[in-house]
Formats: structure tokens, sequence, C-alpha cells
């Protein structure tokens, strides 16, 4: 009778209640990701449901022929550039405009819903407006006149990375606002009050009360916005045509779907995107670690 409650913790009615997700979790995520370790260590291709082939182990063979691939590493490339820009503007922007909203008295609702609204927007719908205006004769370039770029912003080689990882810190960015702006709620005014007190300054409270304040968030933010910038896919797929202009704005996933279901190359896909995982868990190993984060 005492092993059973030992097995299940203190509060076993908690497994039932989590069971759903559970479930979901391991057919959605974990057995994917499983398969997916098991095709890239074997020559697999796609047949007919029902047909038995085999398929050989072949051991890192489909890593080496993914990698060496000049379009596989430009694309790690291409992402790498993506997250440069994309994570520290999106933390920095999140927590400027998330402290202006929390200060904000009249209209507040309106305020977080205009920023909230992007984010829900099918990216079809916010891409061809953002094609209208980064376009060669769009209002970017009509403002910029002779200071805008030629070819224009996203068939430029150099900067349709940039251009795509701006689009993505703008469209996701009501989604890390409305984090910070939970967590300034768990920021006690005593400390506001008590700084106002030794004399210090908005800029003062801002970086020694809110951003300490809002730590556990900030490392939040950072592992996420790097999860979701490393499976960048829609947004160069749909504002580049499927990464040009010549494979400047190809991301790993989007070169996965191309190598795999395009071309008929399972296994090197899976390969890329066991790689692809690999890093973004050392990635995400080394923000929790140098960012703040206990857990």
């Amino acid at each position: 009778m005492k092993r059973g409650p030992r097995i299940l913790g203190k509060h076993p009615l908690g497994l039932l209640f989590s069971a759903p997700y559970l479930v979901f979790v391991l057919v959605v995520f974990a057995y994917p990701l499983v398969y997916a370790v098991y095709i890239a260590f074997h020559d697999y291709f796609f047949t007919a449901p029902g047909a038995v082939v085999d398929r050989p182990f072949v051991g890192l063979a489909n890593f080496v022929d993914a990698f060496t691939d000049p379009d596989v590493i430009r694309s790690f490339g291409n992402v790498g550039i993506f997250l440069i820009i994309n994570v520290p503007l999106t933390v920095v922007l999140s927590i400027v405009l998330a402290s202006g909203l929390n200060k904000v008295t009249h209209l507040k609702a309106f305020y977080r819903v205009a920023y909230y609204i992007p984010y829900l927007t099918a990216s079809v719908a916010v891409v061809a407006v953002w094609l209208f205006l980064f376009n060669g004769s769009g209002l970017v370039n009509q403002i910029l006149g002779p200071l805008a770029p030629s070819p224009s912003w996203l068939i430029n080689s150099h900067w349709a990375m940039p251009s795509i990882a701006l689009f993505v810190t703008w469209k996701q960015m009501g989604f890390y606002i409305l984090l910070y702006l939970a967590a300034l709620q768990n920021v006690p005014n005593e400390l506001y009050e008590a700084a106002s007190t030794d004399g210090a300054g908005a800029i003062r409270k801002f970086f020694s009360v809110t951003v300490p304040g809002v730590r556990p968030a900030t490392v939040l933010v950072l592992l996420v916005s790097t999860v979701t910038g490393a499976n960048l896919f829609t947004e160069p797929y749909l504002l580049t045509n499927g990464g040009g202009p010549n494979g400047a704005s190809t991301s790993p996933v989007l070169l996965m779907y191309q190598k795999g279901i395009e071309q008929g190359h399972p296994d090197e896909a899976s390969a890329i995107g066991v790689v692809l995982v690999v890093l973004v868990l050392v990635i995400a190993l080394l923000q929790n670690r140098f960012a703040g984060g206990k857990d």
C-alpha cells in the first residue's frame, strides 16, 4: 500500500490530469524525434504504404553527405545571422515596451491588444503587407530614397535574412511583451520606492530593479525565441520564395523540407534535424547558465 504512493508521488490525482498532455508530448514530439534519429542513421527512403524494404544501417554516412553540402553549411550560417539579430532585439524591445505599458493608466487594454494582434494574425496575411512595404517601389524605399539598398531588401543576398529577422521580431513581440508584463506584476513596488528614496532616476531603476526582477522571464524569452528562431520556416518560404536569393535566406528547417520532401532524401534531412536539435540544446543550456537561470 505504501509502495504505490511512493511511485505515483504525493498527489497521484495530478498524474490523471497531466496524462492527456503527456500522451500528446509522446505522440507528437518524442516519437517523431526518436524516429528521426533512426532515419538519420539508416539508408531511408519513402515507399508505398505497406511495402517492406531493406533499410540498412549506414552509421554517420548521412551526416557526412549532408554536411559536405555547402547549402547545408550556409543554411546554419543563415539561421545564426537570424538569431544574432532576432534574439537580442526581441529581449531588449520586449522588456522596454512591457515596462512602458506597465505604467500606462489610460487605454491600457487597447495598447496591449494592439501589440498582441500581429502575433495572432496569420503569417500569410502579414507577409503581404511586408512585401508591399519592402519591395523595390515600396514605402520603405520611398522614405529612404537614395539610401535604399539595390537590389531591394528581400532580393538582396546581404539584407534578405536581416529583413526576415526584423519581420519575425515585430510579429512575435506581442507574445514576449505579455510574458514580461506578467513578470513585472511580481516585482514589489517597495523596491521602486526604495530606489526613489535613494535618488535613483527612471533609467537607474530600470537597470537596478526592473531588469533583475524579471530575470526568470528573460531566461524564458531567450529560450523560447531561440527555439522558435531555430525552427524558422514559414517566413523565408513566403517572403523570399523558398530561401532566395540563391539560398541567402534558406534555414535548416526549410532545407530539411526541400531535401526530405521535394528531393526524396529523408535520411539526409533527418541528419540535419538531429544536428539542429543538438545545437539548440547546447545554446539553450548556455543561455540558461549565463543568463541567470537556475533550472
